[in-house]
């Protein structure tokens, strides 16, 4: 880290550390800091100066970008301007003025704490350990039982300048502690040196750890007995079930704005979900900040039993969302001002269902996933406390300032605007190679989730890896003559994404061969893969967004030999014209669920394409008399443009036709293919 102030990388280094285990924090949880002296570009003297973590930012992944620089003599100076608890979000603003050169990331309404604690390095965590400890109902006695008079116990305020100073008192106070436990919030630790901090802050940690483990008793377990009605369905049978009811849920958590989903059937979410007690904790919400900012202050809890019929299942989901919206809009009546922001939205963001697992939602896939883990650490938190106390989370109108506080809507309107795309999940089939693969990158690149599915799995991983990830893309092998195959694809997208509301029916094959040597196998071989594989697609689709109640879009990569007669073409072209006519059909059908069913036609693909570099090419280029690397000129130049059509172009179609702009267009076919007056559309 050349360039970079040592006491800022050494900070780095401890953050990485500290960030790479979640016992320690959680993903974006937390903040640490460091003071140290730099030169001032201007008059050259030394200057201290404060570096610490911005808003918004991980710690694992912190950089020198992800830093807040902040005069120190600056910022204890507005000790002598701060007008009081009741005003004190307006020093938030003033943070600004005390920043040194450009100043960095933009500071957490934590800098203050960091700032005024009289120590070299600061670390602010949220472990599921200390925070257990800290909504423990007799948190401050069994703060002193764990640590002695080594860490102090700070009653609960709210994140702010008022904190900031009473931690500078109780550290002053206080010259043996190395840190505190913050009352329903989290812990603080400090130290001289980087590594003092470091150890201070891990030792905090595991002594809570450990001090929680030293009382667990199995046998008068926290969470209550195990209730037989709740147990785990097998693993097979259990992600079969959640693969349905994703898209339900999916579908009632995007009443008020579209979700992403997530979902997650881990040892500790069963366990929770499937003893006694998990509905009386679930009630009570979570406690620390960083949770229920991303949770909500409590799930939706499902009470039927795992193997319930699916009909009766749904019906109870949507009672239950029901109720969950309408307690939801009284909390926010009980406690909202005239100054509160609007109320957000009243869709939960956690969904507990026995037996099966959890489901969590998001504006986008990371956001649902963070969600879903942020949830694992309170309910890791809840087990703690229960296990040396009682759960005892901050009062419910404690969480609605934070949740509905004024910084906090500042922060999300500083998000940059979402992608035309966002939200919404696509399945591409053939998307492993050529205009499926383009396709797959526009859309993921406009801001969709995307199911690459493809008959070569090694070719649909790869653009998986290209698309960034399971966060962005996940891979499914499919054929699409096989309906169990497609069905499985469909279920991977719903436990993957929550469900699926954009389809590109892309997948097949070319066989280029005179009327009198076309054999019935080349005939059903095409069919199957192109006209029967679109209408499986398609029937499998409508399936999942009909149950979603979102809408959705039916995409066909039709051709323009669906309209154009050219020769020794007849098995390609007549299962062209019948996905042509699939588009008519479907978006006549399936208009009353919102979803809109479109085609594009290209005209011959050549460059990136596995049909054409399967045998397609030199079987054409035969046909036209042309030498088989010079087809995609001659393609060019029967056109009117002139021009050859790419991957990309045919990408470019479907995004118009999905993209929002053509909101109230469906049945339509849209040509790519540079102007062949033969195939025009009238």
């Amino acid at each position: 880290m050349s360039g970079i102030p040592s006491e800022a990388a050494k900070l780095i280094a401890r953050s990485h550390a500290l960030g790479a285990d979640p016992r320690n924090t959680n993903y974006a949880g937390g903040n640490t800091s460091a003071k140290g002296l730099d030169r001032d570009p201007v008059t050259g003297e030394a200057v201290d100066l404060m570096w610490v973590k911005g808003s918004g930012g991980d710690l694992g992944t912190l950089t020198e970008a992800g830093l807040a620089v902040l005069r120190l003599d600056r910022l204890r100076a507005l000790i002598g301007v701060y007008p009081g608890v009741d005003r004190e979000d307006e020093m938030v603003a003033a943070f600004d003025f005390c920043a040194h050169g450009k100043g960095g990331a933009a500071p957490s309404i934590d800098t203050a704490m960091h700032g005024l604690v009289d120590a070299a390095h600061v670390d602010h965590l949220h472990p599921d350990s200390g925070i257990a400890l800290a909504t423990a109902a007799d948190g401050e006695k069994l703060t002193a039982e764990c640590f002695g008079d080594r860490v102090v116990w700070v009653p609960w305020r709210r994140p702010g300048f008022q904190l900031g100073l009473d931690m500078a008192a109780i550290k002053a106070a206080n010259p043996q502690a190395i840190g505190c436990v913050l009352g329903g919030h989290g812990i603080t630790a400090w130290g001289e040196t980087s590594e003092e901090c470091q150890a201070n802050s891990l030792h905090i940690i595991r002594t809570a750890e450990a001090f929680i483990a030293e009382r667990f008793d199995a046998e008068r377990h926290p969470f209550g007995d195990l209730l037989p009605r709740y147990a785990p369905l097998p693993e097979p049978a259990r992600r079969a079930r959640a693969a349905e009811l994703a898209p339900v849920l999916r579908g009632l958590a995007s009443t008020d704005r579209p979700q992403v989903g997530h979902f997650t059937d881990a040892g500790v979410v069963l366990d929770f979900v499937g003893r006694a007690e998990h509905p009386r904790l679930a009630a009570l919400g979570t406690s620390c900040p960083d949770h229920f900012l991303r949770t909500k202050v409590a799930p939706l809890v499902l009470d039927t039993a795992p193997e319930a019929p699916l009909e009766e299942v749904s019906a109870r989901l949507r009672e239950l969302h029901a109720a969950y919206r309408e307690e939801y809009a009284a909390y926010y009546a009980r406690h909202a001002t005239e100054d509160s922001p609007a109320m957000r939205g009243a869709d939960p963001a956690i969904v507990l269902v026995p037996g099966i697992g959890m489901f969590s939602f998001g504006k986008d896939k990371q956001t649902a996933r963070v969600a879903g883990e942020f949830y694992v650490n309170a309910v890791n938190v809840m087990r703690g406390a229960e296990t040396v106390s009682t759960y005892a989370p901050i009062e419910e109108a404690e969480k609605f300032r934070i949740e509905y506080w004024a910084l906090e809507e500042a922060k999300l309107a500083r998000l940059p605007k979402p992608k035309p795309l966002a939200t919404r999940v696509a399945l591409v089939t053939g998307a492993g190679s050529g205009i499926g693969k383009a396709v797959a990158h526009r859309l993921a690149a406009e801001g969709a989730c995307v199911v690459v599915a493809d008959l070569n799995a090694e070719a649909a991983a790869a653009v998986a890896e290209e698309l960034g990830g399971a966060d962005r893309a996940v891979a499914v092998t499919v054929d699409v003559t096989d309906e169990a195959q497609i069905k499985a694809a469909f279920a991977a997208a719903a436990l993957a994404f929550g469900g699926v509301d954009l389809v590109v029916n892309n997948a097949g094959i070319s066989i280029s061969k005179p009327l009198l040597e076309t054999t019935a196998r080349d005939w059903d071989l095409q069919h199957d893969i192109m006209a029967r594989g679109s209408f499986l697609v398609s029937r499998e689709a409508a399936r999942t967004m009909i149950g979603q109640a979102m809408g959705g879009d039916i995409v066909y990569i039709a051709s323009k030999n669906a309209v154009f007669a050219g020769p020794n073409n007849i098995a390609y072209s007549a299962t062209k014209a019948d996905q042509a006519h699939q588009v008519r059909l479907l978006a006549s059908e399936l208009g009353d669920h919102g979803i809109r069913v479109n085609g594009v036609n290209p005209d011959g693909v050549v460059r990136g394409s596995g049909i054409f570099a399967g045998g397609w090419g030199a079987q054409r280029a035969a046909v036209y008399g042309v030498e088989e690397d010079k087809l995609g000129e001659f393609y060019a130049q029967r056109t009117l443009l002139k021009r050859e059509v790419l991957p990309e172009h045919v990408a470019n179609a479907v995004f118009a036709l999905t993209g929002g702009d053509l909101s109230h267009t469906t049945g339509l076919h849209i040509p790519v293919d540079a102007g062949v007056a033969a195939a025009f559309l009238r």
